[in-house]
């Protein structure tokens, strides 16, 4: 057994019987390792293809093309920003291609995390999973918000933007993932290709109106290092960009959450991922050059709708601003969805693993994880309703985003060189150079986030070592050794024994 997963006797056959209280000292890690925990904690499998998997990896991302990313052009001009989304674009598709061969390799629902603890260790994957689990909880509760100003703005139902939207958001689609994780990802399909839709139309309708000369109209800042009319604001804005240029790709990294309910993962986790960066990455270049020539980069620097600005300007709202405002808002709820979706079955990894509280992974009869849907969902509403700082979320989602893209890549890179004979189904083209040029640019935008919004960093920092505090003092002695990923580590381990005998 790896460390941290010796088996013992210390408690009850029941599931779900209380804890006995152990001495200081005493670890635990397989407590409760029979047929029935695990029973009690399966999703169901089978569920996705490809073509789901591909769907939600677009569905993660698509509401970023709508709004956030323009909010760049005011750290780094349009040349800050271009250069910002290249190389974030670069981070994510190293990463992305890291995680295809992981994702062959261990097809868990624990998805970084898991790879984290295989490669890491037991902290690694508590580090990883954690800063997963960041994004995951506080990134809906900010589209939320979101949801809410778009159903405002657009005057839909004569509400006005507030709780009882947000509320409205959590039940109504919390309760489609509880029904089963088939419909859920089929409703997500459905949303996702309209969002997708929108976005082509919109840069048809953009591009008629296109000025190559609007793209750097935001006046120069001459005190900054290196500034023109590019650059604006200089070499730092490039780095000050980052955190937007991500937007056009945050969250397609959750793809692998999904393996334990998809058909045939070995095949299909590698096709998904590679197929859902490529329509990212044609979606980013669209809008980012539709928008900023049609209306300019100074127009639509802080707009909350840049699309919509960038059609209609001064004048009245056109047809195609109305679909595409409302498309925003089919955007908003692809991503709410299925990042709802991931964050659920992360916390439901790490609660089956136990390093966080084993009653969290309880899963219903439609195989869904109830209690790991309903908590986070409510904790988002409370964090929604009480602040209704989305952007001030979002950037505590982008810290835990870049902690956990670092460790993934990392994680690639120690497997290829500790287990260089594990049979991988699919290989990272380039090998560790791939993964290498991802784990330096994802410690970059580490960087960056302190640039953008230092109290968004250091809260989301705060929460980290609360985190870390928990897992030193009480759940890593507490690790369920019959969990896939601490199996998947014990025979590792056993592995590297037989051969070192």
């Amino acid at each position: 057994m790896a460390e941290g997963t010796r088996e013992t006797s210390a408690y009850p056959e029941h599931p779900d019987s209380p804890e006995p209280k152990l001495r200081a000292g005493q670890s635990d890690p397989s407590a409760r390792t029979d047929d029935a925990y695990m029973r009690r904690r399966m999703l169901r499998q089978g569920s996705a293809g490809w073509l789901l998997l591909t769907g939600l990896g677009v569905a993660y991302v698509v509401s970023g093309d709508f709004s956030g990313w323009n909010i760049g052009l005011s750290e780094g001009g349009f040349g800050g920003l271009a250069i910002a989304t290249l190389l974030m674009g670069v981070m994510y598709a190293c990463l992305v291609f890291s995680l295809a061969e992981l994702s062959a390799i261990l097809p868990t629902a624990g998805g970084g995390y898991g790879f984290a603890r295989r490669a890491l260790g037991t902290w690694g994957g508590f580090l990883t999973g954690t800063a997963i689990l960041i994004e995951y909880v506080l990134a809906p509760a900010a589209i939320s918000i979101f949801i809410g100003d778009y159903v405002e703005s657009l005057g839909l139902f004569g509400l006005e933007a507030g709780w009882p939207i947000s509320l409205a958001c959590f039940v109504v689609f919390i309760g489609i993932h509880l029904w089963g994780v088939g419909e859920a990802l089929r409703f997500s399909l459905v949303v996702t290709a309209i969002a997708v839709a929108a976005l082509l139309v919109f840069a048809v309708g953009a591009f008629t109106d296109f000025d190559a000369g609007r793209l750097n109209d935001i006046p120069v800042d001459e005190s900054a290092f290196g500034s023109g009319s590019w650059l604006p604001y200089g070499l730092l804005g490039i780095w000050a960009a980052f955190p937007f240029g991500m937007w056009f790709f945050l969250g397609v990294e959750g793809v692998p959450l999904a393996a334990e309910e998809a058909k045939d993962p070995v095949r299909s986790m590698p096709k998904a991922l590679a197929i859902a960066m490529g329509v990212l990455v044609l979606l980013a270049v669209l809008t980012f050059f539709a928008a900023t020539g049609a209306r300019g980069s100074a127009a639509i620097q802080e707009a909350g709708n840049p699309l919509v600005v960038a059609l209609e300007g001064d004048g009245d709202p056109t047809a195609l601003s109305r679909f595409v405002n409302y498309a925003g808002l089919a955007g908003l709820v692809a991503s709410f969805f299925s990042l709802i979706y991931a964050g659920s079955r992360q916390l439901f990894a790490l609660s089956r693993a136990g390093y966080l509280p084993r009653f969290l992974s309880l899963t219903s009869r439609r195989k869904s994880p109830y209690l790991g849907l309903l908590i986070p969902g409510a904790i988002g509403f409370a964090l929604a309703a009480s602040t209704g700082n989305g952007a001030r979320m979002l950037n505590i989602a982008v810290f835990g985003a870049t902690i956990s893209y670092a460790l993934m890549a990392l994680s690639h890179i120690v497997l290829r060189r500790r287990e260089p004979r594990l049979h991988r189904p699919y290989r990272t083209p380039g090998g560790t150079f791939t993964s290498s040029v991802a784990f330096v640019l994802a410690l970059s935008a580490l960087v960056a986030t302190f640039l953008v919004d230092q109290e968004a960093a250091f809260i989301a920092l705060g929460v980290y070592v609360v985190a870390l505090a928990y897992f030193a003092i009480y759940s890593r002695h507490r690790l369920v050794a019959k969990a896939p990923e601490e199996e998947f580590a014990a025979l590792a381990a056993a592995e590297a024994e037989l051969e070192r005998g």
